[in-house]
């Protein structure tokens, strides 16, 4: 059992046997021109919002760091937020349609560290903003950037907690690096989306076909260590 991979949505830091991959999004195209298609499509789409969130407060816990979010987004006026209580977000069509419409998605912790939701807005072309590096940072390393900066936003909760304005940092952000962070991200869909079952891709790895690949180079390494 040493040398079993488990695959997972959400790895544990402390063990190397855990690999995280991507959580399944509601895009599951059947071939490569879907794909191209829908690159496209999020690199040309015009997004009325600086930022937007798919949330809900969480009234049980005393200075609830959603409800934190919520009040930025409200005050910026320029942030939309999808309020996500009463499974309210159950179905992807409104949670696409604010990802599409916004530049930056605020991604904080779900029950555990990492969401689904992180997924969808890469897959609209929405930049994430984290705010735990166990987020995404240390999690799935065989499907997102090496460089956390080329495709994400980081601002640590502590400073949001301490009155860090998420819309000024946003705005403070070079116009090129913007363009090039947005590429990236559209650049990367491919790595994170999971293909029809009855696909015909001949082009394009998805994030299946990039588990696959990560695993047989793991158990190759351990086969073969000198070469």
């Amino acid at each position: 059992m040493q040398n079993t991979t488990r695959l997972l949505i959400e790895r544990s830091p402390w063990d190397d046997q855990d690999i995280g991959i991507p959580y399944p999004t509601s895009f599951h195209p059947r071939q490569d021109e879907d794909v191209r298609q829908w690159q496209d499509y999020v690199r040309n789409r015009t997004r009325s919002n600086l930022f937007g969130y798919a949330g809900g407060p969480r009234k049980q816990f005393s200075n609830d760091f959603r409800q934190i979010l919520l009040q930025q987004c409200d005050e910026s006026g320029s942030c939309k937020a999808l309020d996500c209580s009463n499974g309210k977000c159950d179905h992807p069509k409104p949670v696409m349609d604010l990802f599409l419409d916004s530049t930056f998605c605020l991604q904080p912790r779900g029950d555990s560290f990492t969401r689904r939701s992180t997924f969808d807005a890469l897959l609209a072309g929405c930049i994430p903003v984290f705010f735990w590096t166990q987020s995404a940072y240390i999690q799935y390393y065989w499907h997102l950037p090496a460089d956390p900066s080329s495709y994400s936003i980081f601002i640590s909760k502590d400073a949001i907690k301490n009155g860090t304005s998420i819309k000024q940092v946003l705005l403070d952000l070079p116009e090129d690096k913007l363009t090039a962070m947005q590429s990236t991200v559209a650049e990367l869909i491919p790595s994170i989306i999971y293909a029809n079952p009855q696909s015909s891709f001949t082009k394009t790895a998805d994030a299946f076909d990039l588990a696959i690949k990560g695993v047989v180079n793991r158990v190759t390494a351990r086969l073969y260590p000198s070469t």
